[in-house]
């Protein structure tokens, strides 16, 4: 039963993941809290899950046309110097301090989603 708790978990973060609505974050959320796995393992898994999830929601993106390609390269350039160095910082912070950030980050996230006007 829990193998298909966690099939249906993970179906439902690539569909999510699919859609661009951060099933990755929900990932992390269900691998640390429910499954209580480290932070840094459930990052590690939440990377090898978004290489499988992220070429076919790109091709899907790409043939509809929903993804400046500009804007993709400028996101790119600054995208992997930060992601390397904050990779670097987080290797160096404490777990506790990691997770209590990441809650509030995610805290705040869902506080703009909630109460934005679109």
């Amino acid at each position: 039963m829990k193998l298909l708790l966690d099939f249906v978990i993970g179906l439902a973060a690539g569909i999510l993941s699919g859609f661009g609505i951060g099933g990755g974050s929900l990932l992390i959320l269900y691998l640390v809290f429910v499954l209580e796995m480290p932070q840094f393992a459930a990052a590690g898994v939440n990377l090898l899950y978004f290489l499988f999830c992220a070429p076919p929601a790109l091709v899907s993106h790409l043939k509809n046309r929903l993804i400046d390609l500009r804007t993709a390269a400028v996101c790119i350039a600054a995208g992997i110097p930060a992601s390397l160095a904050a990779a670097f910082a987080a290797a160096q912070i404490d777990v506790n301090a990691l997770r209590r950030v990441f809650g509030i980050f995610l805290l705040f996230i869902g506080l703009g989603e909630l109460f934005s006007k679109k």
